[in-house]
């Protein structure tokens, strides 16, 4: 995280922070009236976890900004404010603002302000609905509140509203508008009347939320949001590569995400074998068989062939090192490993996140692998844990529950 400072209007000082890498496409975090920068912790994580440049500000007379002397809170300080940011910025980003933030991301954009921003996400941004800053939470640190008193004064909604509305009827780049399920700011008229002044808008609804959608159900917010750029505003122009050869071949299948196991038996003299395999699926329901494919070079193959019974250990996010130490030759895997003999004395993987006890159904010859179908005898699950996943030759993890 780096700090950062724009010049607003009048000089004001508006501070704020980075994160991520500048290389990558930027997202401009903009809160609403009476809240701070931190309400976008979640969401700036999720973001720079999915390759975007974050940056987040505190309004003027909130957080860290200046507070105007001259208590200049009128909606125009804060349009000039944002547009003057935009200028600022060394390329145009995507703008994600809230509320009083999201009217005067629309005002600024829509009146003369387009080629400043690649898209525009408003949240909760109805501009007929009432605006009451005293009643807005306050997020701030020891005795100093998060936002000057006298904006809730001085901010005047009515002068706004017309300029908000007429504004976004000038705005051409992609908009995504989000609102909670329960806020109560906006009815479902003004809604759609507002979003019918756009050019080209989506809309979204987030269950179980209410002003703060952001902070309150930030795991679905990030999820919508990301879905929304990678469809809008792509991290990367589209280069697809084609070809015959191995090595574009073993590229492309590794843009199939999967998630990783540990298939285990026992040898002909009883001690354990296993490795690490992400070539697994389920083959059906009834009768309930999966299968696993085995390379024809795995140092087990001749012990998981000859067994009757055999186990498969979908690991979760945790177990990372145990999937590295199964996927190397010549390791003592299972004395460095917690597992215990299941139904049919298959070895289970403990604290994995799903362990299927199986006895063999099938074997297949698949080119340079042996597809292994088994028989699910006996299933068992942790339903809360996220799962360890491999994409493109990397370990990956769940962005949002």
């Amino acid at each position: 995280m780096q700090p950062v400072s724009f010049k607003g209007f009048a000089g004001a000082a508006l501070k704020g922070d980075a994160f991520g890498s500048p290389d990558d496409p930027p997202v401009l975090l903009i809160h609403g009236g009476a809240q701070t920068r931190a309400v976008w912790n979640d969401v700036a994580d999720a973001l720079v976890k999915a390759g975007r440049h974050v940056i987040r500000i505190d309004l003027r007379g909130h957080g860290e900004s200046d507070w105007p002397a001259d208590g200049r809170y009128e909606f125009d300080a804060y349009v000039e404010d944002l547009r003057a940011v935009l200028a600022q910025m060394a390329s145009r980003p995507v703008v994600v603002a809230a509320s009083l933030g999201g009217w005067a991301a629309t005002a600024a954009l829509g009146e003369e302000g387009a080629h400043l921003a690649a898209g525009l996400v408003l949240i909760d941004a109805v501009p007929d609905m009432d605006f009451d800053a005293a009643c807005l939470p306050s997020v701030g640190d020891g005795d100093r509140p998060s936002f000057d008193p006298g904006f809730a004064k001085a901010f005047d909604p009515d002068k706004a509203v017309p300029r908000v509305a007429s504004a976004a009827e000038h705005i051409k780049v992609p908009v995504l508008f989000v609102r909670g399920a329960e806020s109560e700011l906006s009815g479902a008229d003004e809604t759609n009347r507002f979003l019918g002044r756009f050019e080209n808008v989506e809309y979204a609804e987030i269950r179980e939320a209410g002003q703060m959608v952001a902070a309150e159900r930030a795991d679905m917010f990030s999820a919508t949001l990301l879905d929304f750029l990678e469809r809008k505003v792509p991290r990367f122009a589209p280069e697809y590569r084609q070809g015959s050869d191995a090595r574009t071949l073993r590229d492309a299948l590794g843009c199939f995400a999967t998630g990783v196991t540990v298939v285990t038996a026992l040898d002909a003299e009883g001690q354990p074998v296993g490795l690490t395999a992400n070539s697994f699926t389920s083959v059906s329901l009834d009768p309930p068989l999966l299968l696993v494919c085995i390379a024809k070079t795995a140092g087990s193959l001749a012990a998981l062939e000859a067994a009757e019974n055999f186990a498969v250990n979908v690991l979760h996010i945790g177990q990372q090192p145990t999937s590295n130490l199964f996927a190397k030759s010549g390791e003592d895997r299972f004395s460095e490993t917690p597992w215990r003999r299941g139904h049919n004395d298959a070895p289970l993987l403990t604290g994995a996140l799903a362990n299927f006890e199986c006895k063999r159904h099938a074997l297949h010859d698949g080119g340079d692998h042996v597809i292994l179908v088994g028989e699910v005898v006996r299933a068992r699950f942790e339903p809360r844990r996220d799962p360890l996943l491999y994409f493109r030759g990397k370990y990956r993890r769940l962005h949002f529950a």
